[in-house]
């Protein structure tokens, strides 16, 4: 098996992250294969916005939060990394072209031997006044939308294990 197959087929979602800090390389390089990922017509309409400073995380966290449906301390599981995937509302593909950004990180970070697990609710957060000016302050201009949230970081404890694969979920239709 090839070593893109197996990371694919081991990377799984961290729910417990190390408070230890992520080396800027490593974040830079997990952002980096986002960058790469597929677009319609190679539009590449993200935005991507790296998170360290605890304070901005902590707000997160509680705006995260309360769009929750149910009672969590911290949606993002202590990772002391937040990235943020934004995609422009006026391009036709734009939730997939964001889902394949974070998808792609996920598979870069597992492969640097990092934890990683896509949090939902950026298009409500990024919806609010408030981070919509926040936005802007950091440089964001557009009229961009909320894909999701990559909590990063190294996980404290080992990966859980794959659940098998369910059954009668792929067809074929030969000639």
């Amino acid at each position: 098996m090839n070593e893109a197959i197996r990371n694919m087929k081991t990377r799984r979602s961290v729910r417990k992250f190390k408070p230890d800090a992520v080396p800027e390389a490593l974040i830079e390089q997990v952002i980096e294969a986002g960058t790469f990922a597929a677009s319609g017509h190679d539009r590449q309409p993200w935005a991507i916005v790296a998170v360290t400073d605890p304070e901005v995380i902590a707000r997160l966290r509680r705006d995260n939060a309360a769009f929750f449906d149910m009672k969590v301390k911290d949606p993002f599981y202590g990772a002391p990394v937040v990235i943020i995937v934004l995609t422009k509302k006026t391009t036709p593909t734009y939730v997939y072209d964001g889902s394949l950004v974070i998808g792609n990180m996920m598979l870069a970070a597992h492969s640097l031997g990092l934890g990683s697990c896509w949090i939902h609710r950026a298009r409500q957060e990024f919806e609010m006044a408030a981070w919509r000016d926040w936005l802007t302050e950091i440089g964001v201009e557009g009229d961009y939308e909320g894909i999701g949230h990559l909590a990063l970081g190294y996980a404290d404890g080992p990966l859980p294990e794959a659940r098998p694969r369910k059954a009668g979920r792929v067809f074929w239709v030969k000639g």
